[in-house]
């Protein structure tokens, strides 16, 4: 089947090829400020236990040249790619991006650095690649439209392993005809349920997902065959995934202009949990700093757009990784502790003084708001709070909260290791093969 064939397919891997960011001043540096968020979760999700059981049932003693991040050692490049993706994302503190409703840098980097192992490489070229592979992914996001997401599969994985390919087809300059093949390989693994959320499978999707992408871009650049149409194919990936709710048309359309990095932009998480737990999470530390009492409150509830909580799949935690995915647990925290850390989210037994007052939120929806989309300007939560006095409040957060500048994230998920205290800087300003080379040996050291 020749390319004449499939003409969205095609034009999407020729924009995938063809694109230059590096004459994108706002993309490059938006980029690069991703990058230093991405590592900061990366250096720290490298220390839980979780990814050392992950990194010895995958075969991190395989040998190779690609680093894992945080730990002093190297191995295989697809087992690096599983490994950096899932730590990148265990602590779920990573970006998201609303176009993917989901998050691509943990899925994309960790296929970047794996291919940095095997080739000689310029920071700028892996920056760019990375641009474009979240380009991809983003405009695959757009396409498919909000019922791939709420039907149950979760988008980090199911686009990630696209976009990981693209940005692979990209570094390696492949041919268009090379990259369409490279996204239907990846298309033809995309997976990852939602029911995973509050499980170490949920991590896991982010690192198979780099996985799939690099295999994809390797094996069709070895000549390997695969359907060069995933997206004009009757039975392809909207066929498969959109549940009628796709839009192909938005694959293409104003690629770049402007990069989906640059607006609608990433959010870089001020908390490390889910992201759609975020607004309580703010509303809660403002109602600390204004003294509230958590002895004082009769009830609480939680008022989204439909859809808004569609991730928020657990109301009784009953360890931190669950608590992941509370709002009722996240509130709580916030409210009583005045700041969410690390700590609130271990694998250890929630303490029962938080649930306490967990116990007494509840959730609901204002049927008559739009659903919740990739439109930031859906997404909201109203907070009633009856105190025991008779008396009431409300609160109201709209959008998203977020951290424009990740160094000081970055000092505290690193609990300030000067072992990689040089790695923001660099990261900002890393333009050669020198450059790259020196990120991946600071990257490839046990934290000090």
């Amino acid at each position: 089947m020749t390319t004449t064939s499939a003409p969205l397919t095609h034009a999407f891997a020729e924009a995938i090829v063809a694109s230059d960011p590096t004459t994108d001043a706002a993309a490059m540096e938006a980029a690069r400020t991703a990058i230093v968020d991405f590592l900061a979760c990366t250096i720290a999700g490298a220390a839980d236990r979780t990814t050392a059981v992950l990194a010895d049932a995958v075969g991190a003693n395989l040998p190779g040249e690609a680093i894992l991040v945080g730990a002093k050692r190297r191995t295989d490049p697809l087992v690096a790619a599983i490994v950096n993706g899932y730590a990148g994302h265990v602590l779920d503190y990573d970006d998201v991006h609303a176009s993917v409703r989901g998050h691509p840098t943990t899925v994309i980097i960790p296929a970047l650095l794996a291919l940095a192992a095997e080739r000689i490489l310029t920071a700028d070229e892996l920056v760019a690649s990375y641009v474009v592979g979240l380009e991809a992914m983003a405009r695959l996001g757009l396409s498919v439209g909000s019922k791939h997401y709420e039907n149950g599969f979760h988008a980090t994985a199911t686009l990630g392993t696209v976009g990981a390919a693209a940005a692979i087809a990209h570094l390696t300059r492949a041919s268009a005809q090379e990259a369409a093949i490279a996204l239907g390989l990846a298309a033809t693994q995309s997976s990852g349920l939602r029911l995973q959320f509050g499980f170490d499978a949920k991590p896991y999707h982010a690192g198979m997902a780099a996985r799939s992408g690099l295999l994809s871009a390797r094996l069709a650049a070895a000549a390997f065959g695969g359907a060069p149409n995933f997206l004009d194919n009757p039975v392809g990936f909207h066929s498969a995934y959109a549940f009628g709710a796709e839009r192909p048309a938005a694959v293409t359309e104003n690629w770049g202009t402007p990069w989906q990095i640059v607006a609608p932009g990433l959010t870089l998480k001020a908390y490390p949990c889910c992201t759609a737990s975020h607004p309580v999470a703010s509303l809660g530390i403002d109602l600390h700093r204004e003294g509230l009492a958590a002895n004082a409150i009769e009830s609480i509830t939680f008022t989204y757009p439909p859809g808004a909580d569609a991730a928020l799949v657990v109301s009784k935690p009953t360890n931190g990784i669950e608590a992941r995915f509370s709002p009722e647990y996240v509130f709580s925290a916030a409210l009583i502790d005045g700041a969410l850390r690390l700590d609130h989210f271990s694998d250890r037994p929630v303490q029962p003084h938080l649930m306490a007052l967990a116990g007494r939120a509840r959730r609901c929806h204002d049927e008559t708001a739009p659903r919740m989309s990739s439109d930031p300007t859906t997404r909201f939560v109203i907070l009633d709070i009856a105190l025991r006095d008779g008396s009431t409040l409300t609160r109201r957060f709209d959008g998203l909260p977020g951290v424009a500048d990740p160094t000081t994230k970055f000092r505290d998920a690193t609990a300030g290791s000067p072992a990689f205290a040089e790695i923001p800087s660099l990261v900002r300003t890393m333009s050669s093969t020198a450059d790259l080379n020196r990120l991946l040996a600071l990257l490839n050291q046990d934290p000090v």
